[in-house]
């Protein structure tokens, strides 16, 4: 059965850098994983593939019928990478541009492949709009919710809740990315109880995680052997091995602050 997910968070909280470690660690347990970035920026897969791909919007603007090797490219070890793309910055809808991307994958079937693992890196602080796709139209089968301890994370985090919550979808767990806020790690376990949810894995701040995307490289390939890589192995396994997977209840914004001001 196909793992199909979709990560959420506050914009610059560190999905890309979470989605790739993460699939260049299932890829190096030899499972064949198709990671799609549903940001117009079209950052996810650089560290997976070494630099910025095409993406499918620019793509079809120039060739409306692109063969799967126009779209579709092979990152660290063989990691199919997508980028959906997007209008230039003020034009347009960005989130159209993961409808055409989700809409040109599946009538390419792509989605038909021999997969073990599906990753959606979605861009947006609120799951609306075109940034719903992968849930709403049940692309993924549930969602992870990235933050930190910091409140505009915290707050973010609580929103998304209440789309998934009103799209009926199924929230798997939190991913604590720790910006070294006092008591951060302490702040989004109780985050996580309160929403209905429970923290799925840790993932602590280090310079070598920086290092590697200078690089254009995971963590995971350039320092495989190194605690953070051991983070992500870690985190990859717990999601692999998730039973705990619910419809989340958030906070309303009184509850949320009362909640926040209990750790200042």
């Amino acid at each position: 059965m196909i793992k199909k997910i979709a990560i959420y968070g506050k914009g610059g909280i560190g999905k890309s850098t979470t989605v790739a470690n993460l699939s260049a660690t299932w890829a190096s347990d030899d499972l064949k994983c198709l990671i799609i970035g549903c940001d117009p920026k079209a950052d996810t897969t650089r560290t997976l593939y070494g630099k910025r791909i095409p993406t499918v919007v620019n793509t079809l603007k120039n060739n409306r019928s692109p063969e799967r090797e126009d779209i579709v490219f092979e990152g660290f070890k063989n990691t199919l990478c997508v980028e959906s793309g997007g209008p230039e910055p003020g034009v347009g809808c960005a989130g159209r541009g993961v409808i055409v991307a989700m809409k040109r994958l599946e009538k390419m079937g792509i989605f038909d492949e021999d997969l073990d693992v599906v990753i959606y890196d979605v861009l947006g602080d609120v799951v609306c709009g075109g940034f719903s796709v992968p849930l709403r139209e049940k692309y993924a089968d549930e969602v992870l919710i990235v933050t930190s301890g910091e409140y505009m994370s915290l707050y973010a985090a609580n929103n998304i809740v209440r789309g998934i919550k009103k799209l009926k979808g199924n929230l798997s767990g939190i991913i604590c990315n720790c910006r070294t806020v006092e008591n951060e790690e302490e702040i989004v376990n109780e985050l996580a109880k309160k929403i209905g949810t429970h923290v799925i894995g840790t993932i602590h701040r280090s310079n070598l995680i920086q290092d590697a995307e200078l690089d254009a490289k995971t963590d995971v390939e350039k320092y495989p052997e190194s605690d953070e890589a051991l983070e992500y192995f870690n985190l990859a396994s717990n999601i692999m091995n998730n039973e705990n997977v619910s419809v989340p209840e958030p906070m309303g914004d009184e509850e949320f602050e009362e909640f926040f001001k209990t750790f200042i």
